[in-house]
């Protein structure tokens, strides 16, 4: 199969007048701090596999899935027998309320003091999640808590699945663009754990026992100023450059959740990989080409580890090697798949590391979808 390195994908010319204006150093937006978080039970693998075993004996000829995952710990919010027991929808909204906000909280504070803020000093927050509901809004309720200031525009999404790190990423980042100099809180919860549901006996909840762990992802952003470029000094902040996505129709059977009495059902197909391994490289390549970019402008790739075999479709399709992407591989490691908030600890991880160099960010999610964004680190 020819990998997309290896095709001809040639770059847009600014003579063209195509050149997006996303791209445009002058509105490329600065990432001024990072946080992330977890809830504090910490699962290891082989542990996740005994409470498999006891909710799911069907099962047991396709045990050797857990040790195949490439995953070695995660994070639940409640003690493994809460995860055996069924529960209603009330007992689950309560539960994901309560962790959710405290994790929100976690994450508030840091980035903002990572940013060298303080909460009053946010102008906009988004907020996303896909695991759990709360009306009012989780930022609603998060601006109970903290000091923020009463007027910060708020951005609630649902929906968006294992894509919304990055899809809201970028639309956090479109908020920046839009009023130069306002800071711009992006945060994303996922509670995958909370999502289990014992009395589903269907390989998709095996599965997914198999690989979700619970995490929360915050960053603040600013518009850039105008004419400084990424690099030009030691502590440069990384950059979003540019960002886009791509929907393929009919595949909404890939992923997502089916509303059940008792909470949401799993929808995950073993067609992913297949799709990825077929359409990736075209939804990429007309990204990179919107944007005048190349696969080989970018250092490394940071890629939402939705499980093992996510990670080596990827590396197959984009022909890089196991180095350009193990960012991404750590983080399935030490946390599974968090959803939405993965991405985020993939690009934490990428910036603490210090690696320098134009990066690309991306995630994919229900639709099915797939969400991009061009970085410099």
């Amino acid at each position: 199969m020819q990998t997309l390195a290896t095709q001809d994908a040639p770059r847009v010319r600014d003579s063209l007048g195509l050149k997006s204006s996303a791209h445009d150093p002058g509105r490329a937006v600065e990432i001024l701090s990072i946080a992330t978080a977890n809830p504090p039970i910490k699962l290891r693998q082989e542990d996740a596999l005994q409470g498999a075993r006891s909710v799911f004996p069907q099962f047991a000829r396709l045990e050797a899935l857990f040790a195949n995952t490439g995953i070695d710990y995660r994070y639940n919010c409640m003690p493994v027998d809460w995860y055996q027991t069924p529960h209603t929808w009330e007992e689950r909204t309560e539960v994901f309320q309560k962790h959710a906000l405290d994790l929100l909280e976690r994450i508030a504070v840091n980035a903002t003091e990572g940013a060298d803020l303080k909460l009053s000093d946010i102008d906009a927050i988004v907020t996303n999640t896909i695991t759990g509901l709360a009306i009012p809004s989780l930022d609603a309720l998060l601006m109970n808590r903290l000091d923020f200031a009463s007027h910060a525009e708020r951005m609630p999404i649902f929906g968006l699945g294992c894509g919304g790190g990055v899809a809201g990423l970028a639309r956090a980042a479109r908020m920046a663009q839009g009023r130069p100099g306002a800071n711009v809180l992006f945060m994303t919860v996922d509670l995958c754990s909370l999502c289990a549901r014992p009395n589903d006996p269907s390989m998709a909840m095996f599965v997914s026992a198999a690989l979700f762990g619970d995490g929360a992802a915050g960053v603040v952003l600013r518009t850039a100023e105008p004419g400084a470029a990424a690099g030009d000094e030691a502590n440069a902040k990384a950059r979003i450059l540019t960002f886009g996505e791509h929907l393929w129709p009919k595949t909404r059977h890939i992923m997502g959740w089916d509303i059940k009495g008792d909470g949401f059902g799993v929808v995950l197909s073993p067609e992913l990989p297949a799709l990825m391994r077929d359409n990736l490289g075209p939804a990429l390549r007309a990204f990179l080409d919107r944007n005048g970019m190349m696969l080989e402008d970018f250092k490394g790739f940071l890629i939402h580890p939705g499980g093992r075999k996510v990670l080596e479709t990827a590396e197959e399709v984009l022909g890089i090697g196991r180095a350009q992407i193990i960012h991404s591989w750590d983080v399935l490691r030490d946390f599974g798949n968090m959803s939405s908030a993965t991405a985020l600890f993939v690009l934490e991880r990428a910036i603490q590391s210090g690696v320098k160099g134009r990066h690309l960010l991306a995630a994919f999610g229900p639709g099915f979808s797939a969400y991009f964004a061009a970085l410099d680190l």
